[in-house]
């Protein structure tokens, strides 16, 4: 699909939705529909998978005939049913029974049928049960479908449900139905809703532009990014993953396998589902990733609390774009927590280094983590001087680079990527400021193509330009008490001209003359006509 023919399918999508949400805010709305995306994936997914398995046996329907050709196998073969089943939850890790798939939904829908809202619910539920991984468990507990926000009564919110889901279905009739395309669809949505979420954006989206910097970055070699993209990154961690655009923009740079197996953690559980369905509408099989619902500062996942070596989750690439600035609870049993022991806990009123610190723990030998964190952790003082001076000293930061104010949905405030490493070779650190370098929105400003290459280009290959980057001996660092503002390294301020007065000045006689010998020469043309003088 064409970015045109996806721009086409988003709109449309979104024109849907704006149509449809009335006075319900573009959160709640937001769940609804990306849900009804999901479980046509779903549907679309299962049946390809029964076809295959059923051969020539699963049934063709005439065009004008509406149903679910799966219920009529169903109905032929009833005695078959467990073993197909089993069979699917084998293949496909889930089971949808006829009744619930899309076309059997999108049919009630169109027919204003007033067990719609009954059967979605029976449907949701019958597939987080009956499916064969806990990856589904749960996928749409957060989807109310008896709230007031879709009407006061039962048949209100029924018709509601109908016209939602059947412009849905006429939206996306007009498209190609390959999987992908809901994937990118589903994306697409995400964004839009976010521009329209405001500050709560920031719980759960990095825009495309800075999430394309930070996978550009972790994908490259780490010990020598110059020789390009790494083959293969066996785990990938985004501790904050949010809708998890993040992850698949790492696997979109290597491919769908070029990445063992992916890990995510969210606190929010309507991020954390809406992840889920993200990753599975990109088709990242279940078996491929894994995202946890909990908090990522009490580290309350059993799996990253391992402290056998040989099954510790050590990741060749970690990713982040945590809340900035999060007030949290640092006690004396988290200052004996094997993340933060060797450095010191991070202040109550900012958790930035604590965040750091966590994904930093997990980051192998060979890795690279890039995180986006406010301008505050380069230079304030206090706990988070001691711990980025130790980060420092132990030649851990590799780059630090900072963008343009007004990039995010959530703030306007300007923010850095710091670049980390565990064993890197140059003995400097990188500043790339890059924080005039875009181009100038009505709400949000952006990163154009030309600026994110020329970002990626300078980490690549450690150019240095004067006025945008700069690599700078720990020396100075050290002299500059491990403070890292960018301005004192790499400042965009040009030069002011030096004015050589007595240069002026002969300038400015040397004009008279030239006025008093023009003057002259112009009355003599004016005498000789008999006209009179200039004064």
């Amino acid at each position: 699909m064409t970015e045109q023919e996806l721009n086409k399918l988003g709109n449309t999508l979104w024109d849907i939705a704006n149509q449809l949400r009335g006075a319900m805010n573009a959160d709640d709305f937001r769940d609804y529909m990306l849900s009804f995306l999901f479980l046509r994936y779903l549907s679309d997914n299962y049946e390809a998978a029964a076809k295959k398995e059923l051969g020539p046996d699963y049934p063709k329907l005439a065009d004008d005939d509406k149903r679910a050709p799966l219920s009529l196998w169903y109905a032929a073969n009833t005695d078959d049913v467990p073993e197909f089943e089993k069979q699917m939850r084998r293949k496909v890790h889930y089971v949808i029974e006829p009744q619930y798939l899309w076309s059997s939904i999108a049919e009630l829908a169109r027919t204003q049928d007033g067990e719609l809202l009954h059967t979605l619910e029976k449907g949701f539920k019958y597939i987080e049960n009956q499916s064969f991984e806990s990856t589904f468990q749960g996928l749409f507990s957060e989807i109310n479908l008896n709230s007031e926000k879709l009407g006061k009564k039962y048949e209100d919110r029924n018709a509601k449900l109908c016209t939602v889901i059947g412009k849905i279905a006429e939206g996306i009739a007009k498209f190609s139905t390959d999987s992908d395309i809901l994937g990118d669809a589903y994306e697409y949505l995400i964004g839009q809703f976010a521009a329209g979420s405001g500050k709560k954006a920031g719980e759960f989206y990095t825009p495309q532009q800075i999430s394309t910097i930070l996978s550009e970055i972790v994908t490259l070699d780490s010990q020598e990014p110059a020789t390009g993209k790494k083959l293969k990154l066996d785990k990938v961690l985004d501790f904050a993953c949010g809708s998890g655009s993040l992850l698949l923009n790492v696997r979109k740079q290597l491919g769908p396998h070029g990445i063992g197996k992916i890990y995510g953690q969210e606190k929010n559980i309507t991020t954390y589902n809406l992840a889920r369905m993200n990753m599975l509408l990109h088709g990242v099989k279940d078996s491929e990733f894994e995202i946890h619902h909990g908090d990522s500062l009490l580290n309350d996942w059993d799996k990253l609390n391992e402290m056998n070596p040989a099954k510790k989750l050590v990741c060749d690439a970690v990713v982040a774009n945590p809340p900035f600035s999060y007030r949290w609870e640092p006690n004396e049993a988290l200052g004996e927590d094997f993340r933060f022991k060797s450095y010191g806990l991070a202040p109550k009123s900012a958790a930035d280094f604590a965040f750091l610190l966590h994904g930093f723990h997990f980051l192998s030998d060979q890795g690279t983590m890039a995180i986006i964190l406010p301008h505050g952790v380069l230079f304030r003082g206090g706990a988070e001087d001691r711990i980025r001076t130790k980060l420092l000293k132990d030649g851990h930061i590799d780059t630090v680079i900072g963008l343009p104010a007004n990039l995010f949905f959530s703030t306007g405030i300007p923010v850095c990527i710091l670049v980390l490493k565990k064993c890197k070779k140059p003995d400097d650190v990188l500043f790339i400021n890059a924080g005039e370098h875009f181009e100038k929105g009505k709400r949000q400003n952006r990163l154009l193509p030309e600026h994110i290459y020329k970002i990626i280009d300078t980490y690549q290959y450690r150019k240095e330009e004067a006025r945008y980057s700069r690599r700078v001996p720990m020396e100075e660092i050290e002299k500059n008490d491990f403070n890292l503002n960018i301005s004192r390294y790499v400042s965009t301020a040009k030069a002011e001209i030096q004015i050589d007065l007595q240069v002026v000045n002969a300038e400015l006689v040397d004009l008279e003359k030239n006025i008093a010998t023009s003057t002259n020469r112009h009355n003599q043309f004016l005498m000789e006509l008999g006209l009179p003088p200039l004064p």
